[in-house]
């Protein structure tokens, strides 16, 4: 006769672990994060938005986050030339509902300004320069084509800064969750 206390596991263990484990998978993402902008999110006359986007890494998927009085302000991404000239009347999209998610879709600058030009002229602007998305690149990239005989101008100087990591691509993350979790409920009911 078996052992009674062997391989018999209570059902609702089983269901807790499992829908633990499949909340940690999802939760396990991480690919995106939202920043709030100047650090607390307040879009104002009273934060320096540069200096704070100079210390942070944006990366395509990341979002901006800005809080205001939906009466008093707004927000306006705008190009290069509006963001020098707090120019407010071209944007390529205004935000004026007080609480405005902006998602990250693209590398390189995006310029936002606050669509009071009185405001804006007052450093009510950020510039946000998104990093390149490495993750879906080849490993194998092509050297860059060499300058034209004409040009005389020395290569850059190599950055001190680090290149930024990379992270699983969004499949490969999603297939190491699913084998993980696997793994997981086939080591727990083997107990």
């Amino acid at each position: 006769m078996a052992n009674s206390a062997t391989s018999h596991h209570n059902p609702t263990m089983i269901a807790t672990f499992v829908a633990v484990l499949s909340l940690l998978v999802m939760i396990h993402r991480g690919e995106a994060y939202e920043f709030k902008v100047g650090g607390s999110g307040e879009w104002s006359l009273s934060a320096s938005y540069n200096q704070w986007a100079e210390k942070n890494r944006f990366q395509v998927g990341d979002t901006l986050l800005f809080k205001y009085d939906d009466n008093k302000d707004s927000v306006l991404e705008v190009s290069k030339e509006d963001y020098d000239n707090c120019n407010t009347g071209n944007p390529i999209e205004k935000h004026d509902d007080g609480h405005t998610v902006i998602k990250l879709e693209r590398s390189g600058p995006h310029y936002f300004i606050s669509g009071v030009s009185d405001h804006c002229k007052n450093n009510e602007k950020v510039v946000v320069v998104v990093l390149a998305d490495r993750s879906q690149k080849s490993p194998k990239e092509t050297p860059p084509s060499p300058a034209p005989s004409g040009d005389h101008e020395s290569p850059a100087p190599p950055s001190d800064e680090k290149p930024p990591s990379s992270s699983p691509n969004s499949a490969s993350s999603v297939v190491f969750s699913l084998i993980s979790f696997i793994g997981a409920v086939a080591c727990f009911l083997s107990w």
